[in-house]
């Protein structure tokens, strides 16, 4: 991985799961990381276990939802480092449950981290890559975000976005030297799986029984796998291999997927009683 050698990478929502993993990979790679999180302290304790990495790593606390605060971090590590060669927007939510139950203000939060967190470190970051010519935005998204299915409504609805932003600006960055990648991994093992829904919804037994994965995807595989990605400049990573075979078959016959979707949604309401 001699390509991360020295560049200097910011990871949102760094303190656990897929950001923190990113941090640890890209430093054992010999990256410098700022590692942010709302949860400063989560933040710090993943640069604590990176120490003796051939990269650095510094902690510091953001709230990817305001703009003005990742402006302003971006512009803090461009004028201390010269430059930003990575911008990992990992940081996300979720909120899993029968969509009539969601009261606008969640409806809200889930948009303002999820779709403006990664139009903030976009809006950040591009421009100082554009002036140098080079540089790579990596948008965490979600298998969810290519073969949606219900009770993961708002969550789905996000992460189309964030695939749509990422595909067309590769289109447009490309000739600026820049390069843009979206993460569409299915169940990854993150406390996400674990994060309370509405009505009594429980994301790991949907994520799990849904995707034809009894096992979620490690988070450091997932890393080490999207700094390949970067290097191979690809548009979209989507592991594991189900899920590849999935959003395939959605791409080939939708309505049936539709209806798939649809019998597994009744059989989740079910399951949970909700």
């Amino acid at each position: 991985m001699a390509r991360f050698a020295g560049a200097t990478a910011v990871v949102t929502g760094g303190g656990s799961g897929i950001g923190a993993a990113l941090t640890r990979a890209l430093t054992s790679a010999g990256a410098n990381v700022v590692c942010t999180d709302l949860d400063v302290a989560a933040a710090e304790a993943v640069v604590g276990a990176t120490a003796g990495a051939p990269g650095t790593s510094r902690a510091a606390a953001l709230d990817v939802t305001d703009g003005d605060a990742v402006r302003a971090l971006i512009d803090e590590v461009v004028s201390t480092d010269g430059r930003i060669d990575l911008m990992f927007n990992n940081a996300g939510i979720v909120l899993g449950g029968n969509t009539e139950l969601l009261a606008p203000d969640q409806w809200d939060h889930i948009i303002d981290v999820n779709i403006r967190g990664v139009v903030h470190g976009v809006a950040a970051a591009y421009p100082h890559m554009i002036r140098q010519g080079s540089g790579h935005i990596v948008n965490t998204a979600s298998m969810a975000g290519l073969a949606p299915a219900g009770l993961l409504t708002s969550y789905v609805m996000t992460k189309h976005a964030v695939v749509g932003l990422s595909l067309a600006l590769r289109t447009e960055a490309a000739a600026r030297g820049v390069g843009v990648l979206a993460l569409c991994p299915a169940a990854v093992d993150t406390p996400i799986l674990d994060a309370p829904g509405v009505g009594g919804f429980t994301g790991r037994t949907y994520y799990l029984s849904g995707q034809g994965i009894r096992t979620p995807y490690a988070p450091d595989r997932l890393a080490r796998e999207a700094l390949g990605a970067i290097v191979d400049d690809k548009p979209l990573l989507v592991v594991p291999v189900q899920a590849r075979m999935a959003w395939r078959f959605s791409r080939m016959a939708p309505g049936l997927m539709q209806k798939l979707a649809a019998t597994f949604v009744a059989d989740q309401r079910v399951r949970q009683q909700l």
